[in-house]
């Protein structure tokens, strides 16, 4: 369970890191600020890979 929740956060973190900086850099394609999108991208994108490398799944019993 944790490991999907960390690749979810961790792919929505690249993706809105993508559009954050394609945002900055000229080319908006959503109407939010493009440096809050850089800025919460890249908090989603470290969440979600330090639960990936720090946190195991436990077996259910």
């Amino acid at each position: 369970m944790i490991r999907i929740l960390a690749l979810i956060l961790t792919i929505g973190g690249v993706i809105a890191l993508i559009l954050g900086v394609l945002g900055i850099f000229g080319n908006n394609f959503v109407t939010l600020s493009p440096w809050a999108l850089t800025i919460l991208g890249g908090v989603f994108f470290i969440a979600g890979v330090s639960m990936l490398k720090y946190r195991k799944d436990e077996t259910g019993n």
